[in-house]
């Protein structure tokens, strides 16, 4: 006599459930819920890629140039060099008594690891949707590697910084370094938190809102000119130091160079308010980069 599989489906579905019971998943995805349901721990799980896309971004930029790396001494001097012929030279602008090559070299090689933070973050929904549509890993990861590979950029013109800053201290009695200079780490920090918060701010909202890429294309440059690169404070009246104080970046370039240079104004009050402006940008930029990426590839 043969025995027939049993059709009792209250018998099958308790046999499905202990069998899926059984097993022993090595990854459970589940789908995000709710706003705040963000899970930082999985990105030191994915360290692994993290550190590939660090090293792509590194590898591929210059990977079929002529000069190479030596362009990330190029951009700053090229710069610096026009700085000091149309500010400097053309409208007259003061340095107070510190040699403008090194004045603005300062400005820059700060200002340069945010712009190029900022730019390169903002456009990562749009940039890599190709490759999010296909397999999954926390997508945190592509500009926050974006964020640490340009501290290799930056490293490199900061070592330029500091060549340029040794033969003047050397050569002339301008130049007063003090124990701001310890701060620059800390500096560097707050630079690449307001890049990455503000990045993924925009990476987020341009899924939705293109005009955002037109606007930043500029915006950019013209918040160069709100922050004292080009200037020192001193310069400006009263008034005008009064609004510039809310700028975040300003107080992170007058503690660079007042560290280095001993010119500027650094204050202990003005890195405060950019820590907590900086961790504000930061939160709001992950919980709307964690909110957008469940949907934006019905947008993009």
């Amino acid at each position: 006599m043969s025995l027939a599989p049993s059709t009792n489906p209250e018998t099958s579905t308790q046999s499905l459930g202990n069998d899926c019971a059984d097993d022993d998943w090595d990854l459970v995805i589940r789908p995000k819920r709710h706003l705040l349901d963000v899970d930082l721990a999985e990105l030191w799980r994915y360290r692994d890629l993290l550190f590939m896309f660090i090293k792509r971004d590194i590898v591929t930029v210059y990977k079929q140039t002529i000069l190479g790396p030596i362009w990330f001494f190029v951009q700053p001097v090229m710069t610096m060099l026009v700085y000091v012929v149309v500010f400097g030279n053309i409208a007259k602008i003061s340095t107070d008594e510190i040699p403008a090559p090194l004045f603005y070299l300062a400005g820059i090689t700060l200002w340069n690891y945010f712009s190029d933070s900022f730019n390169k973050t903002s456009t990562t929904f749009v940039s890599n949707a190709n490759v999010f549509g296909k397999v999954y890993f926390p997508r945190l990861i592509v500009p926050l590697s974006i964020v640490v590979s340009n501290v290799i950029k930056f490293g490199i013109q900061f070592g330029l910084f500091l060549l340029v800053w040794a033969w003047y201290l050397a050569s002339t009695d301008l130049i007063h370094p003090n124990a701001w200079m310890l701060s620059t780490l800390y500096c560097v920090l707050l630079m690449a938190g307001l890049g990455l918060g503000f990045g993924v701010i925009f990476s987020s909202l341009t899924t939705k809102y293109r005009d955002l890429t037109f606007l930043l294309a500029f915006g950019v440059q013209l918040a160069m000119y709100a922050t004292p690169i080009i200037y020192p404070m001193s310069t400006l009246s009263e008034r005008f130091q009064r609004i510039l104080w809310w700028n975040p970046i300003a107080h992170i370039i007058e503690a660079f160079k007042y560290g280095f240079l001993g010119s500027g104004q650094a204050s202990v009050g003005g890195l405060l308010y950019t820590t907590l402006f900086t961790l504000t940008v930061l939160t709001v930029g992950v919980l709307l980069f964690n909110r957008t990426e469940q949907t934006f590839m019905d947008t993009v």
